[in-house]
């Protein structure tokens, strides 16, 4: 779930990977908690999204995942000593074991995360490079007719836009899960 608001010129944004173990059995009161959180978390100027990660169905996992972006890195340190987010604490606290692992993430690492740890940055080059080049060619492809009459730059915008679009949601989630394996091999 991807929720977002608009991000105002200024300093840049600021990326935030937190992840936690929710308590056997209490995941449902989690969610629900969490979710109310989440809403009212937009209302507070500093935050521009976050995008929740629930454990996949059946793989016994209990990890969730919060992405949450913030217009500055002072944005980001507010928003961790806000009385809204102390208040979550004080909410969860039962729900959850241990303490968040709270990570700053820069370029395409939070696809790769697994545990503590991303992998070596030359395996996601490579797993990057093969999502990156078909959707590039695909999308080149599928439009060629259209885009021929238009201006160079405006054909870069528009397979870019629709490559990274791609990436985001279908090409890199997919890949990530493929090659999970050899990504986190020891």
């Amino acid at each position: 779930m991807l929720l977002r608001k608009s991000i105002p010129d200024g300093p840049a944004p600021v990326h935030c990977a937190v992840t936690l173990q929710v308590r056997a059995g209490r995941e449902a009161e989690f969610e629900a908690l969490l979710l109310r959180f989440v809403q009212r978390s937009l209302d507070y100027r500093v935050s521009t999204g976050v995008h929740l990660i629930r454990p996949i169905p059946g793989s016994g996992s209990r990890e969730y995942g919060i992405l949450r972006s913030f217009m500055s890195d002072d944005h980001r340190r507010e928003f961790y000593e806000s009385e809204a987010f102390k208040q979550y604490k004080v909410d969860t606290r039962d729900l959850v074991e241990g303490e968040p692992v709270v990570r700053s993430l820069h370029g395409l690492e939070a696809f790769f995360r697994n545990g503590a740890s991303s992998p070596p940055r030359w395996k996601m080059a490579i797993v990057t490079w093969l999502g990156v080049f078909p959707t590039v060619l695909f999308w080149t492809t599928a439009f060629d007719s259209h885009l021929t009459s238009l201006h160079p730059i405006v054909v870069t915008a528009v397979v870019t836009i629709l490559t990274v679009i791609t990436l985001a949601w279908c090409a890199m989630p997919f890949l990530v899960n493929v090659f999970r394996p050899w990504l986190h091999q020891t």
